[in-house]
């Protein structure tokens, strides 16, 4: 694991130590709880069906190279 993200759970867990703040306390464990949804359940069928079906598409071998999909819209881009 990247050190710098080592010192920087290390840094959070010592000021998190010491916080006295509900509110801000509070607004941490919303994030927290916010951030163990599962996106799935979040998106529509639609888009349950369309990620299903590209995941399909790759394990057929179905896929497009980035640079063919690049030159098809590159005049959008």
């Amino acid at each position: 694991m990247d050190l710098s993200l080592e010192n920087k759970k290390i840094e959070l867990i010592q000021w998190l130590s010491t916080l006295n703040d509900t509110s801000l306390i509070d607004k941490l464990m919303k994030l927290r709880e916010k951030e163990k949804n599962d996106w799935w359940n979040e998106i529509s069928a639609s888009e349950k069906e369309s990620i299903e079906k590209g995941i399909q598409d790759a394990d057929n071998g179905k896929l497009t190279s980035h640079s063919n999909v690049k030159g098809i819209y590159e005049k959008w881009l």
